[in-house]
């Protein structure tokens, strides 16, 4: 009843711009009021050790985490690797029975080509072997009779005849490797 006497000499006080700007107040308040229950409390020293411990605890999960990432990488990696080993070294052994199958081809050809230049005159093997590849020149010369050599060497093109004695001589060099590989 108190209440609605103080009211009703507040009304009678009350004019329409006061009125308009006592609203204006209890919005002002109410919206303050509003951002401060909105507003998350400030964090007391017990708050803090939590923080503390949530972060500890998560930073082990995330580097078990982060772990098995990069695990999973290298697994992949690791794969990739083992399947190219495994088609390196099937061509490998591909390459090395060609290469066997083409030295023992050579063997035969360069035994069939030395009997042949063996059967021939200087003067004819000369142009001949000077025409082809030095080396293979090099390796017939090498497995005629000495004398034979001489000869075709000698009709040779000064020139070339030293390009095949120098690969002679290489050949000859203990401090070569025999093994091509």
């Amino acid at each position: 009843m108190i209440a609605n006497k103080s009211l009703s000499r507040l009304m009678a006080h009350v004019t329409p711009g006061r009125l308009l700007s006592l609203g204006f107040v209890l919005v002002a308040l109410t919206g303050a009021q509003a951002q401060e229950t909105a507003a998350p409390p400030p964090l007391a020293g017990g708050s803090q050790d939590e923080i503390k411990q949530f972060c500890t605890n998560i930073a082990d999960a995330a580097r078990d985490q982060r772990y098995l990432l990069q695990k999973q990488d290298l697994d992949k990696l690791q794969t990739e690797v083992n399947d190219r080993i495994t088609v390196l070294e099937k061509r490998k052994t591909e390459y090395e029975d060609w290469l066997k199958k083409r030295n023992d081809f050579m063997k035969q050809a360069e035994a069939g080509l030395v009997d042949i230049y063996k059967t021939m005159k200087a003067d004819s093997a000369a142009p001949q072997l000077q025409e082809t590849n030095p080396i293979l020149a090099a390796a017939i010369i090498m497995k005629l009779p000495a004398k034979q050599s001489g000869l075709i060497m000698a009709e040779m093109d000064p020139k070339k005849a030293g390009v095949i004695a120098a690969i002679m001589a290489s050949a000859a060099d203990p401090l070569t490797s025999k093994d091509p590989s």
